[in-house]
């Protein structure tokens, strides 16, 4: 690595998962990097807290695409065993579909095809070839589209990637291909859960994204002894030893730009110069509140316009008991989907009668909880831009405590020993959450690839955007590689790091 006399010196905004791996990637490269994160640790949405001997992790609870993890930690010849230990779950998760009425997916593809059989006789032959086809979608999606930086359409133009991409469906809705295969409901709504994650409705959803069914029950659901911050601390590991410096409580007040170039940043401690920026920050934020108006590429129109992925009510709970009842993940899809998902993306409100997820961490791990206690940890997902009065959180509390203590056959509210509730406006205080959304920018037909918010400021010759509101989306794992993809672009538009 170049000495710190000799390297260009980068600032990244935001030690989430995107700039932790922007600025590891970046000091890979040669260059000196510091990254300054407005909160008092690292992580963004994926930060801890602790309370009554609890330990919740505060935002993704789901460890898929193994793969992206180890090739992430292998690019700095290292492994993810050397920061942090994985065991896979088995069931992968539990399904409610009603009272008394509920089924847990198994690991194994021999049952899981058994499974599939029971409620639809000839769809085990099915799910083969759906996921043949998903398996080829995750081998191009993954390891060649998502590490497009998508600036420009000639990125696309090799032959054999536009053939590729036809046989992706790009151009097909989720909605659409899966019904090529399964008929039945509730296989419906398996194989259409994992698109959640994306932030938008199975209609206005790519098929491409099957390659997330691949990732669901074909490469499995695993875990990170003591959680999901594990993934964290291994990256701000591996981030020092290869050179960087994090600095906590340093919120960026603007990017200082003086004749179209990016100078540094300010801070409330003063000035701070850098020869390349990465806003690893909220893009809209980053753009709209800390750039002057001459130097910002899109205006509140454009943002407006945006699809956004959904926010999230949250509840981290402590209870002082055990429910055996829960499985470490646990889907409610005990109402009708169709309804709570108009009510996120079509006329946007509380939803009426809303699906919920429930993580019980402690199901595995009993490092996360006191000794003979649950961790829960309970998700809605309801529409961003809404206000979010205690009132209300509190009447969704109790709506969606009835059903899950329907489902376990016991009463649970007063085992509550520690109870917070999180959604919009904390979103909007921690992270400067365009709209409050929890999982960015919705991955639709209309917003994928080049049709993103570009990594690259088109007005600032040394501003670069990671994270999930620019390619290639939401999720850890496109967080992961976003930050990545960056680096190249620095490396390539702005030197290998040495003056």
């Amino acid at each position: 690595m170049a000495s710190a006399t000799t390297s260009q010196h980068v600032i990244v905004i935001g030690a989430g998962f995107a700039g932790l791996s922007a600025a590891t990637s970046l000091a890979q490269r040669g260059y000196r990097v510091t990254v300054l994160e407005k909160n008092e640790g690292p992580g963004g949405r994926a930060r801890v807290f602790q309370a009554q001997g609890f330990t919740f992790d505060m935002g993704p609870s789901w460890y898929w695409m193994p793969d992206v993890f180890e090739k992430y930690f292998g690019r700095f010849g290292r492994r993810v065993a050397d920061y942090y230990e994985l065991v896979r779950l088995d069931p992968s998760y539990q399904v409610v579909f009603g009272p008394g009425d509920a089924v847990d997916i198994p690991a194994k593809m021999a049952e899981l095809r058994q499974l599939f059989e029971q409620y639809e006789p000839g769809s085990a032959a099915r799910l083969d070839e759906f996921l043949k086809q998903a398996a080829y979608k995750y081998e191009v999606g993954i390891n060649r589209l998502v590490y497009a930086p998508s600036r420009s359409l000639l990125e696309f133009a090799d032959p054999k990637l536009l053939l590729d991409m036809v046989r992706m469906d790009v151009l097909q809705s989720m909605h659409t291909h899966v019904r090529r295969f399964f008929q039945n409901p509730k296989l419906l709504q398996l194989v259409e859960f994992p698109i959640l994650f994306l932030g938008a409705t199975s209609e206005n959803t790519p098929a491409l994204y099957s390659l997330m069914n691949y990732a669901d029950l074909a490469l499995g659901t695993w875990y990170p002894k003591g959680g999901m911050h594990q993934i964290v601390l291994g990256m701000v590991q591996l981030a020092q030893e290869q050179g960087v410096s994090l600095e906590y409580k340093q919120e960026v007040q603007e990017i200082v730009v003086e004749n179209g170039r990016a100078t540094g940043v300010q801070t409330a401690a003063g000035f701070r110069a850098a020869d390349v920026v990465v806003a690893g920050a909220d893009y809209h934020h980053a753009e709209q509140h800390l750039l002057k108006p001459e130097y910002r590429h899109y205006d509140e129109t454009y943002w407006d316009k945006r699809t956004m992925a959904p926010s999230s009510l949250l509840f981290y709970l402590g209870l002082n008991k055990r429910l055996p009842k829960l499985r470490h993940h646990n889907l409610f899809f005990d109402e009708d989907f169709q309804q709570h998902a108009h009510e996120i993306y079509e006329q946007p409100q509380w939803p009426s009668k809303p699906l919920f997820y429930v993580s019980a961490p402690s199901q595995t791990d009993p490092s996360v909880a006191p000794e003979g206690c649950e961790n829960l940890f309970l998700l809605i997902p309801v529409a961003p831009d809404l206000a979010d009065p205690e009132e209300t959180r509190e009447r969704y509390y109790h709506q969606i405590m009835d059903r899950l203590e329907q489902h376990v056959g016991e009463t649970i509210r007063d085992a509550v020993v520690y109870k917070r509730s999180y959604a919009h406006r904390d979103f909007i205080t921690d992270y400067h959450s365009y709209k409050g959304n929890a999982y960015g920018l919705a991955n639709t037909l209309r917003q994928t690839a080049i049709l993103k918010p570009t990594l690259k400021s088109k007005k600032v010759s040394n501003l670069y955007f990671t994270g999930q509101l620019t390619v290639p989306g939401p999720g850890v794992p496109p967080s992961l590689i976003s930050g990545q993809v960056v680096a190249g672009e620095v490396e390539k538009e702005q030197g290998r790091g040495r003056k």
